[in-house]
């Protein structure tokens, strides 16, 4: 299946195509809304998550009960996608679905997540930031509003070459403060960054993750990278030139006299963003672009609708 839609930009093909031949077979959404109110109980099965067990009901009876919900409303999910010019490398991947580059992941994965809000009547919107808000649909459940949000995808998978690329910066924690406070219901949010910002904000930027959980919301955290050249730093022992893709400035060097010195910075980076994710009670999954979206995508979503 993935064979056939390789090659095609029509995301909404694209998202119905994965989600038919894929999705429906787990037979429950990976995704469920938020405000729901206690039904009944019935007696646990094997199997079934032990999240929704009435403990307190246990401790009367020696026995193991499920707590069973009606939902009241549906879900909202904001998706935010990173578009600072580092998330373009490689620009060589751009707009491909096999071998793609973060911003193209970025964009199938969110088509892909919106196929499956509209399925289940959840109202969604998109945003696009960097060191400033580019971009903020609305939110709402309409496949109109679907159509629109795919065409602002695709405008992502448009080929570009690497001069004619617009210089973003990734000073991106004060944005997420911002896109927090314009929150005012709980939601589900769903962030696609490298994460590549300045040392000194590192902190900046789990303060603003913070922020968000700090406001009720289930926070997703998909981290993209490119392990061969971004954390493996594997560019040989000759001479490179080396481009910062957001201030143009350029060194040349020979990558073996700091590919250490680089990689335990980035590993440290990587680590401490893994913790915090823990500690904040995110769900972070690691994207190696590389792999390709069937790799990381749709596994991610088998297990979590596993534990859901």
């Amino acid at each position: 299946m993935f064979q056939e839609i390789e090659g095609y930009k029509n995301l909404e093909f694209f998202a119905r195509q994965v989600v038919e031949g894929f999705i429906t077979g787990l037979h429950k959404s990976p995704f469920h809304g938020f405000s729901v109110e206690f039904a009944e109980h019935r007696l646990y099965n094997n199997g079934d998550s032990t999240r929704n067990i009435d403990w307190k009901l246990y401790a009367r009876t020696d026995k193991l009960f499920v707590k069973r919900f009606e939902e009241e409303t549906n879900l909202r999910c904001h998706l935010l996608i990173d578009d600072s010019t580092s998330m373009y490398f490689p620009v060589e991947g751009q707009g491909k679905f096999d071998k793609p580059n973060k911003i193209t992941f970025a964009a199938y994965a969110s088509a892909l997540l919106v196929e499956l809000f509209v399925r289940q009547r959840d109202a969604f919107g998109l945003t696009l930031f960097g060191d400033d808000i580019h971009l903020q649909s609305d939110v709402r459940g309409s496949t109109a509003h679907q159509r629109h949000i795919f065409g602002l995808l695709e405008q992502l998978l448009a080929p570009v070459e690497a001069s004619k690329l617009e210089r973003k910066g990734s000073n991106i924690a004060p944005t997420l403060h911002l896109i927090a406070e314009k929150m005012h219901r709980r939601s589900l949010v769903i962030i696609f960054t490298d994460a590549f910002v300045d040392p000194t904000q590192h902190e900046a930027l789990f303060d603003a993750l913070r922020h968000l959980r700090h406001c009720k919301h289930e926070v997703l955290l998909f981290h993209t990278y490119d392990r061969d050249k971004e954390l493996d730093f594997n560019f040989g022992n000759r001479p490179c030139h080396f481009i910062d893709m957001e201030s143009d400035t350029r060194i040349k060097l020979f990558p073996n006299e700091v590919a250490d010195a680089y990689r335990e910075q980035l590993r440290t980076m990587t680590e401490a963003l893994k913790q915090h994710a823990v500690q904040y009670h995110i769900d972070y999954i690691p994207v190696d672009v590389g792999l390709g979206f069937e790799q990381v995508m749709l596994p991610y979503l088998l297990k979590r609708s596993r534990h859901h």
